[in-house]
């Protein structure tokens, strides 16, 4: 087995883990130690044996074992009764609900509790996202602080002291009584967004997508629904990651390159995915209380809705654009809307709406991007050229960097 291999099931399985372990641990950083001991045991083993037939149980179980033997080790000497009483239970005969052995019905539950545990208000929104990105998928520290566009130290201080805040302000571990509910529940929507997000267009290394984080994201959103059917945004967010999911298979050729949006094979669209999104779109629409999501979603039903490139309704799509603001009045909205905006009025009327977005997103790769585009069509191309060169210094993804330079090489032959 590859090591690239095992990192796979190292994304695919780090939430799982650790959400077990912190179970019966209570205790973020050991639960997190176990869980790494364990995947260094597999790098060293797995190469040569091949990975067990269940790669999550072998996982649980082995990350159980090291924390036993960290336990043991810590206890020499002292008579410590808490770490006693957690060899108790990490020593105790498997029961029915031991997840050591394979799959569990528990565990996605597991998951949830972990997130909601994360996204408590004695966190800081920001502590909030980041700490459960970092512990439902196992995105590194360098990559979450690339996503919140900060520096990588300021993210480890901010994830470090959001564990010591969860252990020491004794933050419980469960699922929040309704009442507690909505004052968490963005947070948990933002973080389940941004996990799918940074799996459809990874922001490092040279792969497009991680897959396994889509699979996640839209996984956790199917089980959120589960436990809040009638929560309009929890409606919105599932839909909105359909919608996108069901154009994965298109998004790169036989060589792995990006293929934009307008350029895509739309008969490689998941047309299951699209059907249930759009299901889900009309039913908030009934329900006539739209929020962020549920328009972003409705954004991507009108593209999923196209037949082709040329008969997307960009009208519809502004209009959506200009509700969106109104709820949800960010720089990033802006900058999409004025992608809708080139179509229906012109490339110079959307670079004149770009223009004060300047300044606020001069650090977000995809402002020089998507300027670069409207200055190509609007016939300044050598600026265009030097926006899609900025564009591809900020970005990290290898197959999004190389599409900003193909895309800058084009326009200078």
């Amino acid at each position: 087995m590859e090591r690239a291999d095992i990192s796979r099931v190292f994304r695919a399985e780090y939430g799982r883990a650790v959400s077990v372990l912190y179970r019966t641990l209570g205790d973020l950083d050991r639960a997190e130690d176990a869980v790494q001991d364990a995947f260094a045991v597999a790098l060293a083993r797995w190469p040569d044996d091949g990975p067990p037939p269940a790669p999550a149980g072998w996982i649980i179980t082995t990350a159980r074992r090291r924390a036993v033997d960290r336990l043991r080790r810590e206890a020499v000497g002292r008579a410590k009764e808490t770490e006693a009483a957690l060899l108790r239970e990490l020593t105790a005969p498997a029961g029915d609900d031991d997840p050591g052995g394979g799959d569990d019905d528990r565990i996605p539950d597991d998951r949830l509790r972990l997130i909601f545990t994360c996204c408590h208000p004695a966190l800081s929104p920001e502590a909030r996202v980041a700490l459960t990105l970092r512990l439902l998928g196992g995105l590194t520290t360098a990559e979450i602080a690339r996503a919140f566009l900060v520096p990588e130290p300021t993210m480890a201080q901010r994830i470090s002291r959001a564990k010591a805040k969860i252990r020491d302000a004794r933050i419980p571990y469960r699922i929040p009584s309704a009442p507690e509910l909505t004052g968490r529940l963005r947070s948990v929507l933002a973080v389940l967004y941004l996990v799918f997000s940074e799996g459809y267009t990874a922001s490092g290394g040279d792969r497009l997508m991680r897959e396994e984080l889509c699979d996640e994201a839209v996984r956790l959103a199917r089980v959120l629904h589960s436990l809040l059917p009638d929560e309009e945004e929890v409606l919105g967010l599932l839909a909105l990651l359909l919608l996108i999911d069901a154009r994965r298979h298109a998004r790169a050729d036989a060589s792995g390159r990006m293929v934009p949006l307008p350029e895509q094979d739309r008969s490689l669209w998941d047309t299951a995915l699209i059907v249930e999104g759009h299901g889900i779109v009309r039913d908030c629409l009934r329900r006539g209380r739209p929020g962020p999501y549920q328009l972003q979603a409705a954004i991507q039903a009108v593209h999923d809705d196209a037949p082709s490139a040329d008969a997307t309704d960009w009208r519809q799509i502004v209009a959506l654009y200009d509700q969106l603001l109104r709820v949800a009045p960010t720089p990033v909205v802006a900058l999409n809307r004025a992608v809708a905006v080139a179509e229906v009025e012109g490339a110079t009327v959307a670079l004149e709406a770009v223009e004060p977005l300047r300044e606020t997103l001069s650090s977000f790769y995809l402002l020089h991007g998507i300027r670069a585009g409207l200055l190509a069509r609007a016939g300044r191309t050598a600026e265009a050229a030097a926006e899609y060169g900025a564009a591809a210094a900020l970005c990290r993804g290898g197959a999004e960097r190389d599409f900003l330079l193909a895309r800058r090489a084009a326009l200078k032959a």
